[in-house]
């Protein structure tokens, strides 16, 4: 059969040739694409008496969809009765030691009395931070900065660092100068069992580490910071702070207080919280309550279902409920700029209408906003820009002052 395509084949060219004589750039081309259909021909004949199930291997997976929050009413009346099976799997990184850093047998057991001398009776307000990278790159996306916000508006305030990484040498280093300026910082290794100590989490914590939970896709160190920064303040009470978050005034009225990061456009209704500023009182119920949904609808594989989008969750469920007593600031107070706008004050605004619109943005941080969420992911890319919106937030609200890094 391949020979007779061949011959008809060079008849048609044959033909093509006696009445397209002159031109030899298509005699080129139409012999490239003759070449090609004999070839395809050929292929295509070869692999007909082979068994297509040899050659195509198609791997189906199971998509898990999101799923809302599970609340004890929903439960007791038989809805939304989902069963989750949980796979374990084998990471590439090795899971046991990140659980380690966050306070495995034997690294932090003075974690408790460290905590407890730190966080005396004469703290302005009591900061906590969460830091899971290592000491190095603190600063190098402007953590300093927030540090600084944080002295300028509480001189007289408290800073812990929950960083087993920044409790070392290195880490020491980068905080002393703050600590030659005479301010209350200080970072801790810290001790995710003991904080998880009689709560939903401590079964989840105990099944991570035995393999009978997936731990998912996403950094497990993320998720036990989400966790954490609960836990902490479930614990000790406080403010929990993200560390891109530009302090812009006291927190000392702030209690019980959590940042809206949207608003629905007609109803001005908040749509989603975000969990980058936590201000909570000691054993308030719905840090546990945000606990023990992230113990049972734990999803290591969605981004955010265990951080901002489980405490939207949690919120919604028990908004207006006796005993939750919490508030809700529209996102001015702490989100004021989003992440897709944020790289405007990095930049001098290059016409009349860019500079009337950061102005504008800037008046009413000015007045409303407590703090400034720099979504590091987004704007560490921007260079400050000498003369822009956040040359003068950084000038305003600095203690040391020192060129930051941005590489």
């Amino acid at each position: 059969m391949d020979s007779e395509i061949a011959r008809k084949v060079t008849a048609m060219i044959d033909h093509r040739r006696l009445n397209r004589s002159g031109s030899s750039l298509f005699t080129a081309f139409a012999a490239s694409v003759i070449a090609l259909i004999v070839f395809t021909v050929v292929i295509v004949s070869n692999l007909s008496v082979r068994d297509i199930s040899e050659v195509v291997k198609i791997e189906i997976k199971t998509v898990v969809p999101y799923l809302p929050l599970r609340s004890e009413r929903e439960l007791s009346a038989g809805k939304n009765n989902y069963t989750i099976k949980q796979i374990t799997t084998v990471k590439e990184n090795n899971n046991l030691e990140i659980l380690e850093t966050f306070g495995g047998k034997g690294v932090s057991e003075k974690f408790q009395q460290r905590a407890t001398e730190f966080l005396r009776d004469d703290c302005e307000v009591s900061f906590m931070m969460t830091w899971i990278s290592p000491a190095e790159m603190f600063g190098k996306k402007r953590e300093v900065l927030s540090v600084e916000s944080v002295f300028k508006s509480h001189p007289r305030g408290c800073l812990m660092i929950l960083s087993s990484t920044m409790d070392s040498p290195r880490g020491f280093r980068v905080l002393k100068p703050f600590l030659d300026r005479g301010y209350r910082i200080t970072a801790v290794t810290p001790d995710l069992p003991f904080l998880l100590k009689d709560t939903a989490g401590e079964s989840w914590l105990e099944e991570i580490k035995t393999g009978k939970r997936d731990p998912g896709k996403i950094s497990l160190a993320q998720n036990l910071s989400n966790l954490m920064r609960l836990a902490y303040l479930f614990k000790f009470g406080g403010v929990y702070l993200d560390t891109d978050m530009i302090v812009l005034k006291s927190f000392k009225t702030l209690r019980n207080v959590i940042g809206a990061q949207t608003l629905e456009p007609v109803s001005r209704n908040w749509t989603r919280l975000n969990n980058a500023v936590l201000v909570f009182d000691k054993g308030h119920p719905l840090l546990r309550k945000c606990i023990e949904e992230f113990a049972l609808t734990f999803n290591g594989n969605v981004w955010g279902h265990n951080g901002p989008y489980l405490v939207s969750r949690v919120a919604r469920d028990v908004e207006g409920t006796v005993g939750y007593n919490f508030t809700v600031m529209t996102p001015p107070a702490f989100y004021s700029v989003n992440w897709i706008e944020i790289g405007k004050l990095f930049k001098v605004p290059r016409t009349e209408k860019d500079r009337k619109r950061v102005e504008v943005k800037v008046l009413e941080m000015q007045r409303r906003s407590y703090g400034l969420h720099l979504w590091n992911k987004f704007s560490s890319k921007f260079e400050i820009e000498k003369g822009s919106a956040m040359d003068k937030i950084v000038s305003d609200h600095c203690v040391i002052c020192e060129k930051v890094s941005v590489s």
